[in-house]
Formats: C-alpha cells, sequence, structure tokens
C-alpha cells in the first residue's frame, strides 16, 4: 500500500475542502433550500438580498439565486470560496466573527450547523452584533445548530462513512471528544482516500470543534445584540424540538 499521509488537525483545511462536495454528495440541498425559501416568504416577505455564513462550496446560496435571491457568501475556507466563485456564487473568504461588507440585506442565513463553530461566548456575540449591522430593517437571521437536549440524550458515537466515485474511494472516521463544561462535541475526523487508478492512499485528519445550544442561550444571545427570538424549531420538518431533536433552526429578527 502506497501511503501519503499528512496527519492535520484543522478546520476546513485544503485536503479536507477538496473531498468536501464528495462526502457530503447525498446532502438534499435542494429540500434545505425549498424550507429557507418558506422561511424567507414567512417572516421577511418581499426578502431579496440575502448575506449566507459558511457558503462553503455554493451549495445552497447557488440554488436560491436561481428561486430569486441574490445571495453572497462569506466562507472561510479559500479552496471552497474558489470552487463557489466558478460555480456562479458570488462570495468572499471572511471569517464571520469580524467583517464589514458596508452595505445591508434582507436576510442572513448560516446553514450546516455553521454557527456551532463558533465555541467561544466573546466570538457568538460579535457575530450577532456584526449580523445585526449588516441587515436592513426588520431584517431576519436563520440558522442552525446542535441542540443541546439532543446531545445529552443521544450522547454522540462514532460513525464510520464510506463514499465514492469512478475516481476514488473515501472512509471517513467521526470520533466524538465530549466537553460536558463548555458544551462542545469535538469531531475527530479520520479521512483515508484510495485513488482507484494509483492504488496510493491518502491519509489526514482534522478536529471539528461543535458547540451545541438550548433554547434560552439563543434567545439571551439575541436580546443582548439587537435581535427578537421569533421561532425555534425542527430544521427541515418545523416541529417543536425535542431530546430527539439534533438539529434545531432559529429565525430571529432585528429589533
Amino acid at each position: 500500500m502506497k501511503l501519503a499521509c499528512k496527519m492535520q488537525v484543522k478546520q476546513f483545511d485544503q485536503q479536507y475542502s477538496k473531498y468536501y462536495n464528495l462526502l457530503y454528495a447525498d446532502k438534499n440541498y435542494d429540500n434545505e433550500v425549498q424550507y429557507v425559501d418558506k422561511l424567507l416568504k414567512l417572516y421577511r416577505p418581499g426578502a431579496k438580498t440575502v448575506l449566507e455564513y459558511g457558503s462553503g462550496t455554493g451549495g445552497h446560496g447557488i440554488l436560491l439565486n436561481k428561486l430569486g435571491y441574490n445571495v453572497f457568501g462569506l466562507e472561510r475556507s479559500s479552496e471552497m470560496a474558489e470552487v463557489a466563485r466558478s460555480r456562479g456564487l458570488a462570495c468572499e473568504v471572511a471569517d464571520i466573527v469580524n467583517f464589514n461588507l458596508e452595505k445591508t440585506f434582507d436576510a442572513c442565513i448560516s446553514l450546516f450547523h455553521v454557527m456551532s463553530y463558533i465555541n467561544d461566548n466573546d466570538g457568538l456575540i460579535k457575530v450577532f452584533t456584526n449580523t445585526k449591522k449588516h441587515l436592513a430593517k426588520n431584517g431576519i437571521f436563520i440558522f442552525d445548530v446542535w441542540f443541546t437536549p439532543a446531545v445529552l440524550h443521544q450522547i454522540p458515537e462514532t460513525r464510520v462513512k464510506k463514499i465514492e466515485n469512478d475516481e476514488i474511494e473515501v472512509l471517513r472516521i467521526a470520533t466524538p471528544a465530549i466537553d460536558d463544561v463548555r458544551n462542545i462535541v469535538g469531531v475527530n475526523y479520520h479521512i483515508l482516500i484510495r485513488d482507484k487508478f494509483t492504488g496510493q492512499y491518502e491519509e489526514f485528519k482534522e478536529t471539528h470543534n461543535m458547540r451545541h445550544f438550548g433554547v434560552p442561550e439563543i434567545e439571551l444571545l439575541a436580546n443582548q445584540t439587537g435581535f427578537a427570538l421569533v421561532k425555534a424549531e425542527e430544521f427541515l420538518t418545523g416541529n417543536t424540538p425535542s431530546g430527539k431533536t439534533w438539529g434545531v433552526s432559529f429565525i430571529l429578527q432585528s429589533t
């Protein structure tokens, strides 16, 4: 076995970004975009301009553009932003904790648990404050996070994912490290890629530290930063959150 070993512990580094679309090929972007479109129409009728945090390779933004929105993305990974731009999404490389676009939007969205990557309170307050600054009057902020009751009820466990295309096979092992004090789950990814043509293997590691939240936390953050909590619901279904609800959407409105 030929092994090209690159042991890394960053988040969305060059290697992970390279295989991102394949790793999440089973993600139903169409359903998620239809869900966001419904929320936008319900809570911000007439919204056209949308700021997207963690726009990734453009999966959500491009589909929202096709529905008539004008999406501008912010993405921390330069590799992923480059892919998004090549697919037609307007975006730039930026950290959502500290940026200034000098313009406002009707809505801001942050999908696929991007907000859970903000682990500390100071960073969260900066993100919420900055979001408020970039929203027009009565603008809304839609995001989904890991839900604390579900994390405590279900308890994260090791998961293995295998996926392939015509060129490569990917094996991803996700092992959790639970920090009960800070409400953070460190997801340790160990990824091996086999090139089907050369038989060569590439191996690397990343740790994604995910913070989980309860409704009172988000409501407190909202109240401190100029927002009102409009709704908290299960992502996609709109059901009332429970200990079985891993992903919860929050809809905040600028006050």
